[in-house]
């Protein structure tokens, strides 16, 4: 069964079971942001805080969230100290949970899928590129190079990562505490914490490893009738190392507008920053951050059913460190207690 397949066949039993009188089912969490996260491939090794509202579910409520994001890599860069070739495509499938357990306190644990490949965008993105900017020198630097992942630091291989690798990426046990409610001159506000747990292959670039903690604030207030915005701000302290390369404390950060275009659709654009976990490499691919714009909407099909797609482009402030290029989509289905 294709990903195209997997994704119809869960929003074609989710709409079947909202059409049946099911009484413990309630209505749909609100949109808000996207649940982004840095996708660049070693860097979202590390634990990742995706993008979040501030409000938390009512207690009881419990929220299916299965999310497939598909990412295009491409890197070439040679320094004296190291070399990396990199020109894949990966498919992240989170599978989401949380529970509202107070109400002011949530609690998730997140479980990822990640399978790397040759890819289906590189057409799509070459066209866009040579009609816009002109074909990104990465790419023309590997043309009819169909998958690649090999780095080599001080004339060693520390990275000759296979074709077609599918398995359990790292899980996330995550809390959010509502710390304010929204009112005509406050935003509501969170706290939020995380861990990651090394549940990942590490031998396969699934996983670190090693788990990581992170913490966060998340804050969000409407500015006019139909208008949102919402702000995070994470930071990360990550632990042993990961592919021989050593780590350091990340920061995220991320604006958010969404337009409530009406009860059921809206338009969301992000602007995101993550700073890089890795230091010291001797290459830009892994050692700078990333800056990437974010835009896409959300649509509820039914009440308990929230439908969202969302596409993340490198806006190269910091050049050659974020990803491509990445298309997500995200199905949401709540029930109560």
């Amino acid at each position: 069964m294709s990903w195209g397949q997997i994704v119809f066949a869960i929003l074609f039993v989710s709409i079947v079971l909202t059409d049946g009188a099911i009484p413990q089912f309630v209505r749909a969490e609100g949109f808000g942001p996207f649940p982004v996260r840095n996708f660049q491939p070693l860097h979202q090794l590390v634990l990742g805080m995706p993008g979040d509202r501030a409000t938390v579910l009512k207690p009881g409520a419990l929220d299916l969230r299965i999310e497939l994001a598909n990412t295009a890599n491409v890197f070439s860069d040679t320094t004296p100290q190291t070399s990396v070739t990199m020109k894949f495509e990966s498919i992240r499938s989170g599978f989401f949970l949380r529970y509202g357990v107070t109400e002011r306190l949530e609690m998730a644990v997140e479980v990822p899928v990640v399978n790397r490949y040759r890819g289906i965008m590189e057409g799509m993105i070459s066209a866009v590129e040579r009609a816009t900017t002109g074909l990104a020198p990465d790419r023309r630097a590997l043309k009819g190079t169909g998958y690649a992942y090999q780095v080599t630091s001080g004339g060693r291989t520390v990275i000759n990562a296979r074709e077609g690798v599918v398995g359990l990426g790292d899980a996330s046990v995550m809390g959010k505490y509502q710390v304010l409610t929204e009112t005509s001159s406050l935003p509501a506000l969170s706290l939020r914490a995380a861990i990651k747990l090394p549940t990942g292959d590490e031998s396969h670039l699934l996983g670190s490893g090693s788990p990581d903690y992170g913490f966060g604030l998340a804050m969000e207030k409407h500015i006019a009738k139909d208008w949102m915005v919402y702000a995070n701000l994470n930071g990360v302290i990550p632990t042993g190392r990961i592919a021989g390369f050593g780590l350091q404390p990340v920061v995220s950060a991320l604006v958010a507008v969404e337009y409530l275009w009406s009860e059921n659709f809206s338009i969301v654009g992000h602007f995101d920053y993550f700073s890089s976990p890795l230091y010291g490499t001797g290459t830009h691919v892994f050692d700078k951050g990333v800056t990437e714009g974010v835009l896409g909407f959300s649509y509820r099909l039914r009440p308990q059913l929230l439908w969202q797609v969302y596409a993340v482009e490198n806006l190269d402030f910091i050049v050659g460190s974020a990803a491509d290029f990445t298309l997500s989509t995200v199905v949401t289905f709540q029930f109560g207690s």
